[in-house]
């Protein structure tokens, strides 16, 4: 990919501890690089379904530069056994997991005809695959609460120490109750630590009020990879880009920070394939930062230098002088269409501003614009879909006039 170091817009800073920064960056003589990289992922440590190193080995093996193991209310800090699966796909895992790594590195041991085997901690496992400048494993937990029947996930990249479900007496008093016990680890430890709010449509749990309600959060999934969480909606419920969307109109009415999308895989499962089964690959970012660090990827991130995709690769996306230019990497065979998307100041709902078939597409922020993105669709189908979502995408994230 072509290095192409834009003059991207910073955004605001965070409320409750100052996330982010509100200058505009000057300094275009830095090398800055990207990086691809999911930051939403479960292993055994919590309900995903394989060992912690089998699937770093995979993200590593498939060009991927980071990776947050995101498991449900924990850190991967503790002591933990668990118990093989008595199903041959997991014996089978196992005995490939020890041949791979050995019984040297593989602490297990068997009780009445059962393999019990002890997790690897995040301070081991990712210490085996870090390469400096190459891959980076991001400490993270998935703050997994509730409130009545309905389901409210947080993930917090970067986390220093576990955070409990903090719990509340509605959706959005939950909701905020976890972010704020993220923002206040980040301030006490003067880290950068980024909260997002996970698959908001995941049994439609939180809704578009929810989410305008929030006080100091910059990121949510705009696409998750996992089949139950309903990125597109359905007949009463609104898509999670249309959400997107609604929720900046929002907040830069209210002079909030500006919402960021992400792609994320959510992956759980790592034998069983397919469109009912939540898998590797789906859903990524690709930062561009000057250095591979959990510092520098949350600080680009929180500036907007950054783009999700669910396979579509940018050769160069820029942001000079009110002026947005996307280029795409093509294939071969595949057909590219750029659409702009964007709300006019005063008004409340958006629309392609403009549209162009091909790989290389420039849009123009004049001052009646409230803010733009971009969305790239090609023509090759996901390997690997979910949903009624066939073809391979990617979204910019939304700009504001200078």
């Amino acid at each position: 990919m072509k290095l192409i170091v834009p003059s991207i817009l910073l955004i605001l800073a965070f409320l409750f501890g100052g996330c982010g920064d509100s200058t505009k960056s000057t300094n275009e003589d830095v090398k800055k690089s990207w990086y691809k990289g999911n930051l939403h992922t479960h292993s055994f440590w919590s309900d995903g379904d394989e060992f912690p190193e089998t699937i770093l080995d995979w993200y590593k093996s498939n060009d991927y530069q980071f990776i947050a193991l995101s498991d449900h209310n924990t850190i991967s800090m503790e002591e933990k056994w668990i118990q093989v699966r008595e199903d041959s796909v997991y014996q089978n895992s196992f005995k490939n997991y020890l041949a791979r790594y050995g019984e040297d590195w593989v602490d297990y041991k068997t009780d009445s005809g059962k393999v019990h085997v002890k997790l690897k901690t995040y301070a081991e496992y990712s210490k085996m695959f870090e390469k400096a400048g190459e891959f980076l494993v991001i400490h993270s937990e998935e703050i997994t609460d509730r409130y009545e029947d309905k389901h409210v996930h947080m993930n917090a990249t970067n986390i220093q120490q576990k955070i409990d479900p903090q719990g509340g007496n509605s959706i959005s008093e939950v909701m905020q109750n976890n972010l704020n016990a993220v923002l206040k680890q980040r301030k006490e430890t003067g880290v950068p630590i980024m909260p997002h709010i996970n698959h908001p449509n995941f049994f439609y749990s939180i809704s578009l009020e929810d989410m305008i309600s929030l006080k100091g959060e910059q990121f949510f999934e705009v696409y998750n990879g996992h089949p139950m969480v309903h990125n597109m909606g359905d007949s009463t419920h609104i898509s999670t880009e249309e959400m997107w969307d609604q929720i900046n109109i929002s907040y830069l009415t209210a002079k909030k920070p500006i919402m960021y999308g992400l792609a994320t895989d959510d992956s759980h499962n790592y034998h069983k394939m397919g469109k009912k089964w939540s898998n590797s690959g789906r859903g990524w970012v690709m930062v561009q930062a000057d250095t591979l660090s959990a510092p520098a990827l949350i600080e680009a991130m929180e500036r907007g230098d950054f783009y999700s995709s669910t396979g579509v690769t940018l050769k160069s996306l820029e942001f000079d002088k009110n002026d947005l230019k996307v280029e795409v990497e093509p294939e071969a065979g595949i057909d590219y269409t750029i659409s702009f998307i964007g709300c006019l100041k005063g008004e409340t709902e958006v629309k392609e501003l403009k549209t162009v078939e091909g790989t290389t597409a420039n849009f123009e922020l004049t001052d009646d614009i409230l803010f733009v993105r971009s969305k790239i669709t090609s023509t090759k189908l996901q390997k690997n879909p979910i949903e009624d979502i066939k073809y391979e995408s990617a979204w910019t994230q939304p700009l504001l006039n200078d």
